[in-house]
């Protein structure tokens, strides 16, 4: 993800995330820490054959740990596999990070995300309760060790 594709990007997170979609401020931020020797952040978006962002992600590490920070498919694009090879970048990113475990938090009502975490090896490890607003909907932590052994040899251009 570069910073020309925010627009794109945050025509998505606003399509698929109404109530608490990120701000052009968030992106922005992440990506500063995207680049360089330095980096700590990898964010990726994927496209159509037209040029179309039909996806994105982001994982961000600290020390021995990376967290999924965001992944996002879109409507017209779920079950095709994009999500993932969003996810299995990450963790690949997440093993270049020299990360030994993954977290991500997803929401209770989401099961086709958490049978796509599950697929990857993923565990629930506990809830934050009332995690995401509006509404108060519980989120569910996940945590996969060792990520470079749950890679699926899936690629896309990041």
């Amino acid at each position: 993800m570069r910073w020309w594709d925010i627009d794109a990007v945050l025509e998505l997170e606003k399509n698929l995330f109404p109530e608490d979609a990120w701000s052009r401020g968030m992106f922005w931020s992440e990506l500063a820490h995207s680049r360089g020797p330095e980096a700590t952040r990898r964010y990726l978006v994927a496209e159509t054959a037209d040029g179309r962002v039909a996806g994105y992600a982001g994982l961000a590490s600290s020390g021995d740990v990376a967290d999924v920070q965001t992944i996002a498919v879109a409507r017209d694009q779920w079950g095709t596999g994009l999500g993932a090879r969003l996810l299995t970048e990450l963790l690949r990113a997440a093993t270049t990070f020299e990360c030994a475990q993954v977290m991500l938090e997803c929401r209770v009502d989401n099961v086709r995300a958490q049978k796509l975490y599950e697929r990857f090896g993923f565990e629930p490890i506990g809830f934050r309760r009332g995690y995401y607003q509006p509404g108060n909907v519980d989120a569910l932590v996940m945590r996969l060790t060792d990520p470079a052994t749950s890679v699926q040899g899936t690629e896309i251009n990041g």
